[in-house]
């Protein structure tokens, strides 16, 4: 079934989605994916911070800074300050440091709430592609290109693989969930 390899790579394509999200909230751990989503205003256009810094995370509680244009090191500290992560960074000539606070109880339980609406969002996605495999083989059945029983057996393996997929989610969010709530 030539449809089966699309279907497992379009739901292998939710999961990575769903990675990006989770990877993208912040635990109690520093990461440098957590900076990922800010501008800078550079040059006259916005981009992203990696393009005109070197973000690192020399420990667990802090991201480092390392702007290549000693220009653009207050546009990297306002697009930070600005970016409602809460981070204060201490400017040391074209590095920036970011302690990262610790996260009171009340953050990390909206933090866990976010992450299982990205957990959902990604089981939507995964059905939605088993819904289209499902109507392409009773599309193929009903054109007489495939028999009920092949139709029948085909709709077992997406079936199969929809549950293996949104088990990989659950296990996936449960691990975060559990870092979350790492005090």
């Amino acid at each position: 079934m030539s449809n089966y390899d699309d279907l497992k790579r379009r739901m292998d394509g939710a999961i990575a989605a769903f990675k990006h999200d989770l990877a993208s909230l912040r635990t109690g751990r520093a990461s440098s994916n957590l900076l990922d989503a800010i501008q800078v205003q550079a040059y006259g256009t916005a981009m992203p911070i990696n393009q005109v810094a070197n973000v690192s995370v020399p420990e667990p509680r802090m991201i480092s800074v390392s702007v290549w244009d000693k220009g653009m090191v207050s546009a990297v500290d306002r697009a930070i300050r600005e970016s409602n992560l809460g981070f204060n960074p201490i400017v040391d000539g074209t590095t920036l440091r970011i302690p990262l606070p610790e996260l009171n109880e009340q953050r990390r339980k909206e933090l866990v709430k976010i992450s299982h609406s990205y957990a959902e969002n990604a089981r939507v996605a995964v059905r939605h592609v088993r819904r289209d495999g499902m109507d392409a083989l009773k599309k193929a059945e009903k054109d007489g290109d495939i028999s009920e029983d092949d139709q029948r057996k085909q709709s077992d393996q997406v079936q199969k693989l929809t549950d293996e997929t949104i088990a990989t989610i659950d296990s996936l969010l449960a691990e975060k969930e559990t870092e979350i709530m790492q005090v």
